[in-house]
């Protein structure tokens, strides 16, 4: 329980008691529950020792006494309550440790036992557009690099981003397979290797590489006895070398293998495959069992015989393989390998009518059962005579169930299609949801629940549905009504401008927080993805997922509508508004470009990219540095030098490799999946998974390019070397380059652990901030790091000046301004969210606090200029910024601060020299006081100066108003020429009139 919670906890007192409702009895609340921050200050002070060597104990007696004459209410039985409560051991006296350790027991408690019985809160069931044509076997998510796969009967595998949109539907079986009707039964990731298994009722299991761009087979296990229809893998997070992968077929057989050198390789790689490094390699069943590949060995049982296997999981906790059938005999199956044995111990439970699945919880040490009987029961691995608990209330067989771990929860979904979530300390249900899928007789369902994005799926056979959870309601201030995806500054209004998921934007006062303008259903029901301003400041430009490009002035009209998304609706990653050309990237490989000469109608349709589509994958990022350098980011970690002038590519960055461009055709057609891939010129063989992965929990496997900025302030780079570009996104690792040389100077990484992460950096390029997904913010000061080029690669991080947490949730947006001489940072978040503060340790502020309050208090930033727009500010919609407490900054006790010794003691006043005023000089009185009759004493009309007459009009006008003086010759000309042409037409007009009447 984190300590502001604890804090609040403990607020909910007042001195000098805590106020109750009218006719309620003191002894009915819990003593310490009521006890406030104050108090518990009090009670301290009241144990603490003279000397730091001694400590204080308390008789009950004195307790009691003391108690009620420092705090200052309760009475003597509830001091005594609390004391007997403390004193467990019953040592007849306690202390301040002793004290502090019961209450915050107590406090964690209170947090577990609310946290079980909070219902979650669902979005409606969405179907999600999936390609599958047949039944979907499994679904998965990847941690490295946050995207989901899907896998169906046919072999179709969905590639799936952390935003849900399908990236790429790829086919993993052969059309030799196809015509031998083969089936995918399931599918696991391999994420210390970065591979996945995909297993086949050929009785085979293949292993694909996830980072070569052809995605091929490296290695075929055939030969195995049975069709392997479940499988599981675990890695040890400490030494991910070690793991297993654990399979069951449908003869009732379970086999694992388990991997010793993983990092290296899974198997033996004859010398023929290693000359060929992309052929695949099949690997025989029985080679395994007679230990041929000494980088692994295998262990299997036959306690399910004549049953299909239809679940198998490994449990590093319980050091066995878990294994479940639908026969209600050896239903459920604990096998361990006792040392020195090479058979398997087993341990089975007895289940009526069988189950379905299950799921072991570690740290509760339960193992839950979706049973075939309707019922849904908890069994403690280590008594198989009975449950102990059964929950009630499906009324068909029970398909699914996976624990909610944070939560102390369970889902359990049936055949009638009907989820409930259980309370597990106390055995009820606390919710039920009807799902509403289409009726069929013969279906398969598949329940997949990603804890960590609160997102629940189930598949219908072919047709993936979606419940996403909403967020829970928080007393922390909303900038937003919904997520904040952008965030700009405009140095010239001195205003921030925010856009939402719901299509709003919002204009907000630098200075003092307040909101003054918000613009609603800019682009209808679609998410505003990115925003720019136009070089003068004067028009903002809003992209959207609906592939479209709106061009607005601050008074809200919009101008012109950009439509990037010809063939269909893309999302727009980013905009870049340059002198000549605007240029937006999006899901796609191409950059479209607007020219200005097609600015004079409202819909603009793009151009051409004289170079072409030199990408890969999906355009995320962009930069420029005058006078003509251009750079894209994309998804598979691949950053294209531009000539903006020309429009044509010349060159490749990547973390792995940097390679010249010649032409269009250079670029290597890319066909299947683009998580985190390298080059094709890069072995394919597990050393190479070795070489890219460090083996932390979090690898280098992703290295989408999320963000680029140019250090435009290093002017001499191109003399002296250096980087000048800097380059940021996947598994958290942040890149210096130089684009002279081409080449990677350095990198290191800035967040561990998190996904992709965001920077942005400010003008004098001092200081770097990045963000990640989990709301971390961090400083570093990068103004000495990277300043020469070097031949060796740098890895130390430059140093980190500040690293806290302003954010409950991803941050989505980062940017940097100067204003009254402090570097300011302004981030938005999927909390909903604006948050501001400075580089060297300032408090947080929120944008939309209702309480009046002046940043520059915090700051000391100069008052602002009329140019503000005051007189645009609604009072309606006026909102503050507050100042968050030290507990809600969340600061990380784990990072060290450059500044802390400069500024651990100090606050906003403590920083103030306070001292005696000094005595001023005298000063001599000015003239004007001494003689004042000499400067203010009225004068005679004589000693007036006479101020001369202006000549009469009449006297001055030279010559006689011509029009023609007036205007220039050329417009008098043509309004002549119209005068007349006015006339021929007008008498044209009569003489055919005449006609008619004659």
């Amino acid at each position: 329980m984190s300590y502001s919670s604890a804090a609040l906890q403990l607020d909910k007192g007042s001195h000098p008691g805590p106020q109750r409702a009218e006719g309620e009895d003191n002894r009915t609340a819990l003593l310490e529950n009521q006890l406030s921050v104050s108090d518990f200050v009090k009670i301290q002070r009241a144990f603490e020792p003279p000397e730091p060597t001694q400590t204080i104990c308390m008789s009950r007696e004195e307790f009691m006494q003391r108690m009620m004459e420092i705090v200052g209410w309760g009475t003597k039985e509830e001091y005594g309550e609390l004391f007997d409560k403390v004193d467990v051991a019953q040592d007849g006296f306690l202390n301040w440790d002793k004290l502090t350790s019961f209450i915050l027991l107590a406090l964690y408690e209170n947090d577990e036992r609310a946290k079980a019985t909070v219902v979650p809160q669902w979005k409606d069931l969405e179907f999600l557009p999936a390609k599958h044509k047949d039944t979907i076997q499994k679904i998965i998510f990847l941690k490295s690099s946050s995207r989901y796969l899907t896998i169906s009967k046919e072999g179709l595998l969905g590639i799936w981003g952390e935003n849900l949109k399908l990236q790429e539907a790829l086919p993993i079986t052969s059309d030799a397979t196809k015509l031998k009707h083969l089936w995918v039964t399931s599918l696991i990731s391999l994420e210390n290797i970065n591979k996945i298994a995909v297993a086949f009722t050929s009785k085979e299991i293949c292993f694909y590489d996830l980072l070569s761009e052809e995605f091929p087979c490296q290695y075929k296990l055939q030969g195995l006895k049975g069709t392997p229809i479940c499988m599981d893998y675990w890695y040890d997070p400490l030494d991910a070398n070690e793991s297993i992968l654990s399979f069951g077929d449908i003869t009732g057989k379970v086999q694992a293998i388990a991997f010793t050198t993983a990092l290296i390789s899974l198997f033996e790689r004859p010398a023929s495959a290693c000359e060929n490094e992309e052929a695949t390699v099949t690997i025989a069943w029985a080679e395994l069992l007679s230990g041929y590949h000494k980088c692994c060995y295998t262990l299997e049982h036959k306690f399910h015989p004549g049953d299909w296997v239809r679940q198998v999981s490994y449990s590093a906790s319980l050091d066995a393989i878990i294994s479940s059938t639908t026969n209600n005999t050896n239903t459920v199956v604990l096998a361990w390998r006792e040392k020195s044995k090479k058979h398997l111990k087993m341990t089975s439970f007895d289940i009526a009518q069988g189950i379905h699945a299950f799921d072991y919880h570690s740290r509760l040490n339960l193992i839950a059962t979706a049973g075939i009987d309707n019922k849904v029961c908890l069994w403690n691995p280590y008594v198989v005579s009975k449950p102990v608990g059964i929950l009630w209330g499906h009324s068909a067989s029970v398909l699914a169930v996976q624990f909610f771990a944070a939560r102390k929860q369970l889902f359990s979904f049936s055949k009638d299609k009907v989820l409930r979530l259980w309370d597990i300390q106390h055995q009820l249900p606390i919710q039920r949801l009807a799902c509403s899928f289409p009726q069929s007789q013969d279906f398969r369902c598949l329940f997949h629940f990603d804890e960590g994005h609160g997102r629940l799926f189930i598949s219908f056979n072919h047709q993936l549905a979606l419940l996403a959870m909403k967020r829970e309601a928080s007393k922390r201030v909303k900038s937003h009504k919904n997520a904040v995806t952008c965030v700009l500054y405009s140095s010239l209004l001195k205003q921030v401008i925010s856009s939402d998921v719901e299509s709003t934007v919002s204009f907000w006062m630098i200075n003092n927080g307040r909101k003054i303008k918000q613009f609603t259903g800019c682009h209808g029901n679609a998410e505003i993805s990115t925003m720019a301003l136009d070089a003068n400041e004067t028009r903002l430009l809003t992209g959207s997922t609906d592939g479209t490009v709106k061009e607005w002035d601050f008074s809200g009209y919009c101008h012109h509508m950009l439509n990037v998304g010809q063939e269909g609706a893309m999302e727009i990653s980013q905009i870049l508004v340059l002198k000549k050309t605007t240029l937006v990237m999006g899901s796609g490989r191409a950059i479209m470009v607007f020219r200005p000469q097609n600015f004079n109608q409202f819909f603009i349709q793009p151009e051409e990219w004289k170079g072409g589509m030199q990408h890969q994958d999906d355009i995320l990022c962009a930069a420029f540095l005058p006078p003509q350098t251009l750079v894209t980011g994309s998804y598979d970690g691949e950053i294209i030098l531009w000539n903006n002038s020309t429009e044509n590519a010349h060159y490749v960055l990547h973390p792995d490799y940097q390679r010249p461009l010649k032409s269009q055709s250079d670029a290597v057609p890319q066909k299947l999946l683009s998580a985190g891939r390298n080059c094709s010129s890069r072995p394919t063989a597990d050393w190479a998974a070795l070489g890219a992965c460090s083996f932390e929990t979090d690898t280098k496997c992703n290295n989408a390019v999320m963000r680029l900025c140019f250090l435009e302030a290093r002017k001499n780079i191109a003399v002296t070397g250096g980087a000048n570009l800097v380059s940021c996104g996947g598994s958290g690792y942040v890149r210096f380059w130089d684009t002279f040389k081409k080449q990677l100077l350095a990198e290191f990484l800035a967040h561990s652990g998190v996904g992709s992460i965001i920077m942005s950096t400010d003008k004098l390029n001092q200081y770097l901030a990045t963000g990640d997904l989990d709301g971390w913010l961090k400083i570093w000061n990068i103004e000495e790091y990277c300043l020469n080029s070097s031949e060796s690669k740098i890895t130390q991080a430059p140093p980190l000046i500040r690293s806290f947490q302003p954010h409950e949730d991803q941050i989505s947006s980062l940017e940097m301004c100067e204003l009254g001489g402090h570097s300011l940072i302004i981030s938005s978040s999927a909390d909903c969210s604006i948050c501001v503060t400075d580089v060297c340790g300032a408090p947080v502020w929120i944008f939309g606090q209702a309480k009046h309050c002046q940043i520059e208090n915090c700051f000391s930033l100069p008052k602002k200029g009329t140019h503000l727009m005051e007189s645009e500010i609604q009072e309606e919609n006026i909102r503050e910024i507050p100042l968050l407490s030290k507990e809600e900054l969340c600061l990380d006790p784990t990072e060290h601060s450059l500044l802390d010794k400069k500024n651990k003691d100090e606050s906003t006043y403590k920083s103030l020299s306070i001292g005696m005023l000094k005595e001023l000089p005298e000063v001599n009185k000015p003239a004007f006081l001494l003689d004042p009759e000499k400067y203010f004493r009225e004068k005679s009309e004589e000693e007036c100066p006479k101020i001369p007459e202006l000549p009469s009009l009449y006297e001055t006008l030279k010559a006689v108003f011509v029009e023609k003086n007036l205007f220039p010759k050329d417009i008098l000309d043509r309004e002549q020429r119209i005068k007349q042409l006015c006339q021929e037409t007008s008498s044209e007009v009569k003489i055919k009139r005449n006609k008619k009447q004659l």
